[in-house]
């Protein structure tokens, strides 16, 4: 081949490599940096032997806010919960705490993933639940494009596995 030959190669393969997209050759993002970022509940399903599936709480929203230090918050309220008689939280009886309790999620403390095991592991640092500082949380985790699945085969919750859907907020 003579130079002129290899220069035209060498183009026309340089411009087919511009035209891909960018994932097709870039090096897969680690799990950890797929994860970072803050995610809206799409879903928070307990799944049954058989496959059915029934929402943890009826009508439920929240957030996963994951940082780059390993920091992260949680929430997810059951949106269905009675409202309190009184706007002032003073005046609320045991009963209305109890019941508003029981339909909201609320935690924060320190993340971390193993990359070879795909799971996402969290270590409660404070939470609405006083049991739950000091208890370490692993999920499997599936993530792609901007969804992210994490599940609990072994869930306390339920008799089955809990599945918990987000979606990145951009």
């Amino acid at each position: 081949m003579n130079r002129r030959n290899i220069l035209s190669l060498s183009a026309v393969a340089a411009s087919a490599l511009a035209m891909m997209p960018g994932s097709a050759f870039a090096q897969q993002k680690l799990l950890k940096e797929q994860l970072v970022g803050t995610w809206t509940l799409v879903s928070y399903d307990s799944v049954a032997a058989d496959g059915t599936k029934k929402p943890v709480f009826g009508s439920s929203k929240g957030y996963l806010m994951l940082d780059t230090g390993g920091q992260y918050m949680y929430m997810v309220v059951d949106m269905t919960r009675n409202k309190w008689k009184s706007k002032n939280r003073t005046e609320t009886t045991a009963d209305e705490y109890a019941t508003a309790a029981k339909g909201l999620v609320a935690q924060f403390g320190t993340w971390t993933v193993d990359e070879s095991a795909r799971t996402f592991t969290r270590r409660v640092e404070g939470a609405l639940n006083p049991g739950l500082p000091g208890v370490e949380e692993k999920k499997q985790v599936v993530v792609s494009a901007d969804e992210l699945m994490l599940s609990d085969p072994h869930s306390k919750l339920t008799d089955g596995k809990t599945e918990q859907v987000f979606r990145r907020i951009k």
